[in-house]
């Protein structure tokens, strides 16, 4: 999520679809309507919610040797064959969670004249609205976003940094912070599952990039024709993903071309591989498409936290992950650019992964 500078794009009106449920209409606007090929198949998808890895990370922190090691080879398997896993006793208070849950909650229940206070300027991805929109007649996804970016300080907005709820920058910062202490934690573990120096990743990644964004889901009539939000990848090294107590079950990720929902543990944190991770194991850990689908009765909430390298920083695959059986598959970057790439395209599956893959020569 970089800071990117607002350049003009024609998106028309955008419905905002907390209004859109207030007004109880039982159809649709078109622009919400997805083209068949694209609707959620809601009936149809198969689910196995029992199979997605669940990591203890006190086995990890303050585990044995033998359940240490059992957990790392758990965590391996988690990174290299889903992408996702849940982890559980990740030493963040459940009153943290709550907090930043009820505020986010309060935020999105003011009136929309007070939430417009702080716009999503189009081609940028901080404030109030819907990121990813680039044209007048793409598809929306039905939902609403708030967007802040937090670390380095620089990247703050604080014009976009709501005073209502009252509580909200001290949620965000004390959030933040157990947010980032994980996320690095968990940097150190997935180092040593890919047999490296544990502290390689804190090392390169320089002052970590580190943004939030809530994700409101209301209740949609027809949510067989419509995308809480669009399938895609993260553009991040990881992905830290709190699903709110009592949401429908909204997150779905693509394993063996199937759509298959992830129930949430009660406190339990959603992780997610981002393409950076993908870049640097050079396809040993893959980022995995993801989407969310809407309810019927059931409004979702879900806060999203994107953990990344320093801008500046230049990446490739790892030479130590690269040999004559795994050649390598991307090229070296900025990873400032390529984080301007993610967010001036829309959201389309891992495409905008293309950006630093290494085509083979066409032969002539």
């Amino acid at each position: 999520m970089a800071p990117t500078p607002i350049f003009p794009v024609k998106v028309g009106h955008i419905d905002d679809v907390q209004e859109l449920r207030k007004a109880k209409q039982s159809n649709v606007p078109q622009r919400f309507v997805r083209d068949m090929a694209e609707r959620p198949e809601l009936a149809t998808t198969v689910t196995h919610p029992s199979d997605i890895p669940v990591i203890d990370l006190s086995n990890l922190v303050k585990g044995g040797k033998a359940r240490f090691q059992a957990e790392i080879l758990k965590l391996t398997a988690a990174c290299e064959e889903w992408g996702f896993f849940q982890v559980i006793n990740h030493g963040i208070d459940v009153e943290v969670l709550s907090d930043i849950e009820k505020m986010a909650m309060e935020f999105f229940m003011l009136p929309l004249e007070e939430k417009q206070k702080y716009p999503m300027a189009p081609g940028t991805v901080q404030g109030y609205g819907q990121a990813f929109v680039f044209s007048e007649d793409q598809k929306l996804d039905w939902c609403n976003m708030f967007a802040l970016g937090l670390e380095p300080h620089y990247m703050r907005n604080l014009s976009l940094w709501p005073k209502n709820p009252p509580t909200f920058s001290e949620s965000i910062e004390n959030y933040s912070r157990e947010i980032r202490k994980l996320c690095k934690s968990l940097m150190s573990f997935i180092a040593v599952s890919l047999g490296l120096n544990k502290d390689v990743f804190e090392d390169m990644f320089g002052v970590a990039v580190q943004a939030v964004r809530m994700n409101y889901y209301p209740a949609c009539p027809r949510p067989d024709l419509v995308m809480g939000l669009s399938p895609h990848s993260d553009g991040s090294a990881l992905t830290v993903l709190q699903q709110g107590k009592g949401s429908s079950v909204g997150l779905q990720i693509l394993k063996n071309n199937t759509w298959v929902p992830v129930q949430p543990i009660p406190n339990a944190l959603v992780i997610n591989i981002g393409d950076t991770i993908e870049v640097l194991t050079n396809g040993r850990y893959k980022s995995v498409e993801h989407r969310a689908v809407t309810n019927k009765e059931k409004d979702r909430l879900s806060i999203v936290t994107f953990y990344a390298p320093s801008y500046d920083i230049e990446l490739g695959p790892m030479p130590e992950l690269m040999d004559e059986k795994n050649p390598t598959k991307f090229r070296r970057y900025n990873h400032g650019e390529y984080s301007k790439h993610y967010v001036t395209n829309k959201l389309q599956g891992k495409k905008t992964l293309e950006f630093a893959k290494i085509h083979p020569q066409a032969s002539f």
